[in-house]
């Protein structure tokens, strides 16, 4: 399924897998960024979704940012993080890299790639050492507390120092001023309680091998603080692509129908079952993105049906990607222009773009929001829910399943049915939604959403703290590869580039593909600005050009993964998964850097010296 594509869209795609082709192997590319946080904060909260609202960031006393190159991935929200510290609050961030925000920053813990996790920890020691914690918000609405706070004893700031290379000092002041929500001023602006602490993260945290205990440790340390449940505070994960947290919603994951309802559950089956009028659902959770393509290799699975996803570039590991579908019996692609996948697939059906269709998408604070069409399609390309109800309507006649519903005349008649099927989305439907739209949960018709998550309660009642192991990512640099690579987003192209490297005045501002690199690195190596480059994982090689200054600490690069010419997850594994969230280590890996000129000038030398 795919997160560009509607809400309505990904329920009828998800439910032509399940109620027509009966099986519950269904994901998207949420897999690859914030399954963890689903996971996560499920665990702890009971809801994996950001906590609060996108303009409450301005009103923010503190802004935690981390694993997020907040300003060139989400610039609304960016620029909201730049109110408020115009208005006076603190800034910190938690990056190997210097990203544009770290120019506003208080404070930037400049952390080695994938030891982030013992720069929270040790906060956290400091924050039950100097007891900064909000004693009546553990005591009344959290639990777990007393077997958890054990697992800080030895994650002092100078251990967190010596993994990380963040000064145990920067580790302390960070924890103080988080803790108490201090400005920049170093005071609250409310006498009788602490300032009000946010947390924004994203796929620096949750593309890992422990992502999800990553963000359980998020988790800890805004419910050790009080910092939930009020304005301007929370865990708020940033979703990558347009509605990433719908297709969440709406069950395009192999564990859940829409509504986070679990398939291993009979009362859910049951439920689903009665609303889509099937005899029976799977009961077997479901395939993920990444154990799909190692189906697919091994004969277990045989066909594929990808809808306006290019995991030709977004996979990890894209050699065996290529390697998986080219070995299908069969693979269809919906797409709006001919990807790299779509260009392996056997049949390719033209879709419509966001302008060109009508639905929902449902944004990273939970608010879900029409979708208006400002062009008509070209050609032949329909709407994919339109696409799919048929789709799935011919496989029943196919296999003689009769009774189910892929009757629908427009998306507000999907709507509705998402509305009878998934709990949160209980009382929206598009004739409530005008131009503000409604945050979920929203049960009833009458309920007015909600903005912010976890006021009196948890949605699992009582929040929980979880002890977790810290650890370093699964692949570290040693003497053949010892660089640590690390990924991610610019400004200028958003995710694979199928749109925007179509679009010439972006394509004109970055057209290559490039490596950063520190000043030192690049000096000892001979590496010039703007010469070629290659680097090399034990899974492929690039070849880019070199960006060389101090964005990057030295010993680690930095590659964008928008550039098919110099794919970024050629490098990176998929081999070590997360335990709970299946999500591969998409952000971390060991690389070597080299200079094909300085090769080339080698080679040279030794075929004179040899003439």
């Amino acid at each position: 399924a795919s997160a560009r594509c509607s809400n309505e869209d990904n329920f009828v795609f998800q439910k032509v897998i399940r109620a027509a082709v009966g099986t519950n192997n269904v994901d998207h590319c949420a897999r690859l960024c914030h399954s963890s946080t689903v996971a996560g904060l499920a665990q702890a909260f009971g809801s994996g979704a950001m906590t609060n609202s996108i303009h409450e960031i301005r009103n923010a006393d503190c802004v935690f940012i981390t694993g997020s190159n907040t300003s060139e991935a989400h610039p609304v929200i960016g620029y909201e993080v730049v109110r408020a510290v115009k208005k006076g609050a603190s800034l910190i961030i938690v990056d190997p890299r210097r990203i544009p925000l770290t120019d506003h920053a208080t404070m930037h813990l400049q952390a080695a790639p994938g030891t982030d996790i013992f720069v929270f920890m040790a906060m956290m020691n400091v924050i039950l050492r100097e007891k900064l914690m909000d004693e009546q918000f553990i005591k009344g609405r959290t639990e777990g507390f007393e077997e958890f706070k054990g697992s800080l004893e030895k994650v002092t700031p100078e251990a967190a120092e010596k993994v990380s290379g963040v000064p145990a000092a920067d580790i302390e002041r960070a924890a103080r001023i988080y803790a108490r929500g201090e400005r920049q001023s170093g005071t609250s602006v409310y006498r009788d309680e602490r300032g009000r602490s946010s947390i924004l993260y994203s796929m620096g945290i949750t593309q890992r091998s422990n992502g999800t205990n990553l963000v359980l440790t998020l988790a800890n340390l805004a419910m050790m603080c009080g910092h939930l449940g009020k304005p301007s505070t929370g865990v708020n994960p940033l979703r990558g692509q347009a509605n990433v947290q719908g297709a969440c919603d709406l069950g395009a994951l192999p564990n859940v129908f829409p509504g986070y309802q679990k398939v291993v559950e009979e009362a859910s089956r049951e439920k689903v079952s009665k609303v889509w009028n099937v005899d029976k659902l799977d009961d077997k959770v479901g395939l993920t993105v990444v154990e799909q393509m190692r189906a697919v290799e091994s004969g277990q699975v045989q066909a594929m049906l990808i809808m306006g996803e290019n995991p030709m570039l977004s996979d990890p590991n894209i050699n065996h990607v290529e390697k998986s579908l080219r070995s299908a019996a069969f693979v269809a692609v919906s797409e709006i222009f001919l990807s790299e996948t779509a260009q392996l697939a056997h049949v390719v059906l033209p879709a419509s773009s966001f302008l060109e269709k009508e639905g929902t998408f449902t944004n990273t604070e939970r608010r879900v929001q029409m979708l208006n069409r400002v062009l008509n399609a070209p050609g032949e390309a329909r709407h994919d829910y339109q696409v799919y109800a048929e789709l799935g309507e011919r496989i029943c006649q196919r296999l003689k399943k009769s009774g189910i519903n892929w009757s629908f005349p427009n998306t507000a008649a999907v709507m509705k049915e998402i509305a009878a099927t998934a709990p949160q989305y209980g009382g929206i439907s598009h004739e409530r939604l005008g131009t503000q739209g409604l945050a979920w949960p929203c049960p009833t018709a009458d309920h007015p959403g909600t903005p912010i998550l976890h006021t009196e309660k948890f949605t699992r009642g009582k929040g929980k703290f979880h002890a977790v192991e810290p650890a370093r990512q699964a692949e570290l640099p040693d003497d053949e590869y010892p660089f640590i690579l690390t990924t991610g987003r610019m400004l200028y192209h958003f995710h694979t580039g199928t749109m925007t490297r179509r679009s010439q005045p972006l394509n004109w501002k970055e057209p290559k593909g490039y490596v950063e690199i520190n000043t030192a690195d690049a000096e000892r190596l001979g590496l010039m600005e703007d010469k070629p480059v290659v680097i090399e994982s034990r899974r492929g090689k690039i070849r880019a050009k070199a960006r060389i200054g101090e964005r990057v600490a030295e010993g680690v690069v930095f590659v964008p993964f928008h550039f098919r010419e110099a794919a970024a997850n050629l490098l990176t594994s998929d081999e070590t998964l997360d335990p709970v969230a299946k999500i591969p280590e998409l952000k971390v890996c060991a690389v070597r850097v080299e200079n094909p000129a300085a090769k080339k000038g080698k080679a040279a030398a030794k075929e004179t010296a040899k003439a």
